[in-house]
């Protein structure tokens, strides 16, 4: 069977492959063109095997909401090259659609959603890495189910994304939280939620970088002191804490109280976050390999 440009395209259109592996295929399936998709497909699962083994650390926070309802996916790419290109962008935000709509808890259970195309996100995800000719990982999903709840869903320039609960106050303030909590990434939400371990262990430091004329105060002057710099690295390290982003004469929790709102919850992703990235040092490689080193 002869093996038109027509068919070519048509077979391109279908899977994304590149127009040599499209006329192989077609050519190997004696122009048969749903075994040749078939083929290319498994040739995309091969290659992700393949690639599996190597570190993705760059990638894309994608969001998807409705009304109460959002949720952030980190989707991990090798390069960020690769993170802005377009079949990885569309790719993370079909994702995060799949991942609002099918209410996945996690990851492993996102993998076997079905897409529209009929495939599902763990069998694109290859036929994306057969496209971009590198590892891709769906590697973490947050959701919010907020009610009547005012919810905002907040990514920076792809690479962090924040999950804010609001009761009470309204979304322009669930917005301004959920900037702030990108900019400023506070560890807790309140002095309550500061593990005691936490506490004891900077009481112990503040009390080792105090002098022998401070520590040789009374036990109460010495308690209030030690107090007041545990109440400073409290609010340091929680949300209600901090100077509010947006109006820095306020505290977060002065705002709040204001508006008679209270958070929730608060979650962030950043990209790439406790992966160990590989650092080439592509000088040394080159001289090694030009016999120098």
């Amino acid at each position: 069977m002869e093996i038109t440009a027509s068919l070519v395209k048509e077979l391109r259109e279908r899977t994304g492959a590149g127009m040599m592996e499209c006329k192989k295929a077609l050519t190997e399936s004696n122009g048969d063109i749903d075994a040749a998709a078939e083929a290319l497909r498994k040739s995309g699962l091969a290659k992700a095997d393949k690639k599996a083994g190597r570190v993705a650390a760059e990638g894309r926070i994608a969001v998807a909401q409705d009304g109460a309802r959002a949720v952030l996916v980190e989707i991990n790419s090798e390069t960020d090259f690769v993170a802005k290109d377009d079949n990885f962008v569309s790719f993370t935000d079909t994702v995060a659609q799949a991942a609002l709509a099918s209410g996945a808890a996690d990851t492993e259970a996102l993998k076997t959603v079905k897409l529209d195309s009929g495939d599902t996100v763990e069998e694109t995800r290859a036929a994306v890495i057969a496209k971009v000719g590198e590892n891709l990982q769906v590697r973490r999903l947050v959701r919010v189910d907020g009610g009547d709840h005012n919810v905002a869903a907040y990514v920076h320039g792809g690479k962090i994304g924040v999950l804010i609960e609001l009761k009470g106050g309204d979304a322009e303030l669930a917005r301004g939280l959920a900037m702030h909590v990108a900019a400023m990434n506070p560890p807790h939400i309140k002095a309550s939620d500061v593990p005691a371990d936490f506490i004891e262990k900077e009481k112990e430091i503040e009390l080792a970088k105090m002098s022998d004329k401070d520590k040789s105060k009374p036990a109460d002057i010495l308690e209030k002191i030690i107090g007041g710099k545990l109440a400073k690295i409290v609010n340091e390290v929680t949300l209600y804490g901090q100077p509010y982003v947006l109006d820095t004469n306020q505290t977060v929790e002065q705002v709040l109280k204001a508006a008679g709102a209270d958070v929730v919850s608060s979650q962030r992703l950043a990209v790439g976050e406790g992966i160990e990235k590989v650092v080439e040092d592509y000088a040394a490689e080159v001289m090694k390999q030009a016999g120098l080193a």
